[in-house]
């Protein structure tokens, strides 16, 4: 029995509220906007049913890709026999905590919705990720980070899923945060359900205005008018990925409708029809370039999945 059939009828049986999407596009959850259909995807809306049906589809080879926002992704053209389950549109709960400066966020939960919250409730600390278009779970993952701040300056503990164990809480030290990495990044089969975030008192009006100091930055600096994955390398030891790009005279280059671009370095856009073949062979040429030209070379940070 094909995994696909064996996931409908257990779904039917188990999970019958349980949303389900046949050959979905990749490119309508990504924000590159590339990636052709997703065998199956599914959108839970209870931490329970993201647990029963990873357990399921692990057992029946579906091979479950969990994904947010899609904001750090870059899936084939042809699409992917797996299932893709989507956290952000059901698992996107976020409240206060108990203890003075404590909340909650589900996994799905949009970085952007997550500081606007702790504004009204004046906490801050999470100004830096107000401009970052990811969800909580990706963002604990990767230790996202921007302007000065990281996840890991503000993750107290959270709850995760290891296939092979159950739901464990981590506190904070336990997730071993580092630049673009954390615990969880060695361990790609481990889903974030929540996280707990524990941030200082500050003055509302105060937090809102940083948050919009950093989002004309941002407008100012990067190409957020294209479709893109945000910045496209990981900052290498020493150096700046975009001021290396930049030095090698790559702003515009353009293989088919991925460019990179001229606006800042090291963001490689969605020019208009770009595949995901076209943004492989640009990276490529990057890096090649660059490692001939600095002796540097760029390491990925957006996700190529397969």
């Amino acid at each position: 029995m094909d995994w696909w059939t064996d996931l409908d009828k257990w779904t039917a049986d188990y999970l019958p509220d349980l949303r389900m999407a046949c050959d979905e596009p990749m490119s309508r959850h990504t924000s590159f906007r590339i990636g052709g259909p997703a065998r199956r995807m599914a959108f839970p809306e209870r931490g329970e049913q993201l647990v029963l049906l990873l357990d399921h589809a692990i057992a029946c080879g579906a091979r479950p890709l969990v994904i947010g926002n899609g904001t750090n992704l870059l899936c084939p053209d042809a699409g992917l026999d797996r299932l893709v389950i989507d956290t952000s549109a059901g698992l996107n709960r976020v409240e206060a905590g108990d203890a003075p400066g404590e909340l909650t966020a589900e996994a799905g939960v949009p970085l952007a919705r997550l500081a606007d919250f702790a504004c009204r409730q004046g906490l801050t600390g999470r100004e830096f990720a107000h401009g970052i278009p990811g969800t909580v779970g990706g963002a604990v993952c990767m230790n996202a980070g921007a302007y000065g701040g990281e996840m890991g300056q503000v993750v107290q503990g959270a709850a995760v899923l290891f296939p092979e164990e159950g739901v464990r809480y981590l506190p904070g030290p336990a997730l071993d945060f580092g630049y673009r990495h954390s615990l969880l990044s060695d361990h790609p089969d481990a889903v974030v359900l929540h996280a707990v975030f524990h941030l200082a008192p500050g003055d509302p009006a105060a937090i809102r205005d940083r948050m919009r100091e950093l989002m004309e930055k941002r407008k100012a600096s990067q190409p957020l008018e294209y479709p893109s994955a945000g910045s496209t390398f990981k900052r290498p030891a020493g150096h700046y990925a975009g001021t290396l790009i930049d030095q090698c005279g790559l702003k515009g280059l353009t293989v088919g409708g991925a460019q990179v671009s001229e606006k800042h370095a090291g963001f490689v856009i969605n020019r208009g029809g770009a595949t995901c073949a076209d943004v492989v062979e640009l990276i490529r040429q990057i890096q090649a370039r660059v490692l001939d030209a600095a002796g540097v070379r760029l390491e990925p940070e957006v996700k190529i999945i397969d």
